[in-house]
């Protein structure tokens, strides 16, 4: 069975790591957002993506709920609170051989803390590219 990273994922989140959690990377990474129609592809836009929902959700109210994991894969159930609205969601994420991680998806529902989040990462993604 291949090493898991989400023991390493928990800490780096736990502790705002960012460079932690790039580590946890592959160089193929694909990162998919409720909000992005196409998948965003390559470590450096995962991070991108990464960076601003740690930024975003890694506040005061954010914790993980559950967990369920296969060999190579796991969901964590999340939920936080951003300007008042109740966001809960899902971080689906595969890993390779290396226990790095390939493939991050992200689900977040209800439609009203969806509709709160998508233009406070957006501002927060701008931010991060200029």
């Amino acid at each position: 069975m291949t090493s898991s990273p989400i023991p390493a994922w928990h800490e780096a989140v736990d502790a705002g790591d960012f460079e932690s959690v790039e580590r946890l990377l592959a160089e193929d990474a694909i990162f998919q957002s409720p909000a992005v129609h196409s998948p965003q592809e390559g470590k450096a836009l995962v991070v991108k993506y990464l960076r601003a929902a740690m930024t975003v959700l890694n506040n005061d109210t954010f914790r993980y709920l559950g967990e369920w994991t296969a060999d190579r894969s796991a969901v964590l159930e999340f939920e936080a609170t951003i300007e008042g609205v109740y966001v809960n969601g899902v971080d689906m994420i595969w890993w390779n051989d290396d226990g790095l991680i390939t493939r991050f998806k992200v689900m977040a529902r209800p439609m009203k803390g969806l509709n709160t989040l998508v233009p406070i990462m957006a501002r927060q993604l701008r931010g991060s590219s200029e």
